[in-house]
């Protein structure tokens, strides 16, 4: 067996394996909160944990949820080479966070990792999703639109910074993004979505 799809079998699980830890559900927990899923979207991710009335854990889950994008892209493609195998770290780390395995699958929406990973496949491709994401919620004030907005836009940029794949990557990671979002989507078309600092239903 050629060494380099070893490698990528390994880049592969590391991503998934550090995405799918569901930080959400475990900082909760640990804080006495109780089960994040049983309020609200049912989500695992910051915004869902927000919900509890607790900010300092949303916070916390933010972080803890774009460092497991970060990171290991980071170190597998520092140790190894960013392409192909910090992109499959990646790729499969955000992955992870919205299907994992220890929640039959069901996991958050991605944003948070989307953005861990946008940093450690080129840093200006993450600054350029927070940027777009904090001039569309200042303009309109809802946060789904800002991170729709964001993942068409950071892919697009990319493209024109830095290697081909990493864009391409960044394009499908945004579609995944962009479905997982499709009910916040139908609500925004339908004057139905949460403003940022309303009281959110999903």
């Amino acid at each position: 067996m050629d060494h380099w799809f070893v490698i990528l079998c390994l880049a592969a699980f590391v991503g998934y394996f550090c995405g799918s830890i569901p930080f959400g559900l475990i900082i909760t927990k640990l804080a006495g909160m109780g089960d994040v899923r049983d309020i609200g979207s049912g989500n695992i991710g910051a915004t869902n944990v927000l919900r509890t009335g607790k900010k300092p854990l949303a916070a916390l889950t933010l972080l803890a949820d774009v460092l497991k994008g970060l990171v290991p892209t980071l170190i597998i493609s520092n140790y190894f080479e960013l392409i192909p195998y910090g992109i499959v770290t990646g790729f499969m780390a955000l992955i992870g966070h919205m299907f994992p395995l220890w929640l039959k699958f069901k996991g958050g929406k991605g944003v948070a990792t989307y953005i861990g990973v946008a940093f450690g496949f080129f840093w200006p491709s993450g600054l350029c999703f927070i940027v777009c994401w904090l001039i569309v919620a200042v303009l309109f004030r809802y946060s789904s639109l800002s991170a729709l907005v964001a993942c068409l836009v950071t892919p697009l940029v990319t493209f024109f910074m830095t290697e081909e794949i990493i864009a391409t990557t960044l394009f499908v990671m945004s579609i995944l993004v962009l479905i997982r979002h499709r009910s916040n989507i139908e609500r925004l078309i339908a004057g139905e979505e949460d403003k940022i600092g309303q009281k959110q239903t999903s």
